[in-house]
């Protein structure tokens, strides 16, 4: 599997491409304010972008998806349940002093698992809300064997979990997302995150502070 991701001020998000080796088509998740470099990855590597997969639809996860569209022509795919944060990007930028471009319509709404096919592997979409309503997580892996690449968006961080005080959070609902659908992959599945270091599912199910805290008060 071919994997890329970068991260710039002034959010820090983590964009991510990733590519089959064999047949060089690519899928991109998260187009944020890191879009040129990944652009620029993309090309070096001659990479065909099947789709533009968004984990959901916060400002600094879709800063960058015009800049991406236009580029890559390809089709962007959103949880509806997000539609009014995507609608709202502009002005979202706005708020913290941004000139943000307004996005492009939604292409495709998540429909269940999938999958969403690129090469030789498939994204699988799973719902995972509570930092916003139409978070979702991306499990990737090659067709016919067991998939332990998973891009959570802002659900999950290492060490850490997504705050629920921006419109649409709920705290009860995302440690209910992160114990009940990230919490069933196995230990050595890869979690790659919105925001910082990758981690694993082992490591944050054993040691993250706030989902532990969550469970003993249970």
């Amino acid at each position: 599997m071919i994997l890329d991701s970068a991260a710039v001020a002034p959010f820090f998000k983590n964009g991510f491409v990733v590519g089959c080796e064999v047949t060089r088509e690519a899928v991109f998740i998260d187009p944020g304010d890191e879009v040129d470099e990944l652009l620029a990855f993309i090309a070096a590597e001659q990479l065909k972008v099947q789709a533009i997969l968004l984990t959901h639809a916060h400002v600094d996860h879709v800063s960058g998806v015009g800049r991406a569209k236009r580029a890559l022509a390809a089709p962007i795919h959103l949880h509806r349940d997000d539609l009014f944060l995507y609608d709202q990007a502009a002005a979202h930028g706005r708020l913290f002093g941004l000139d943000v471009e307004q996005p492009p319509p939604v292409d495709v709404y998540y429909d269940g698992q999938g999958p969403v096919a690129f090469g030789e592997y498939d994204v699988l979409i799973h719902h995972t809300p509570g930092h916003c309503p139409g978070g979702v997580c991306l499990q990737v892996g090659r067709r016919g064997e067991a998939a332990n690449d998973l891009f959570v968006g802002d659900t999950l961080f290492a060490g850490s979990i997504g705050r629920t005080d921006l419109p649409g959070g709920d705290h009860e609902i995302l440690l209910h997302s992160i114990t009940q659908v990230l919490f069933s992959f196995s230990d050595d599945a890869r979690v790659y995150s919105g925001h910082g270091p990758a981690t694993t599912i082992g490591q944050e199910r054993q040691t993250n502070p706030f989902v532990l805290d969550w469970q003993r008060r249970r």
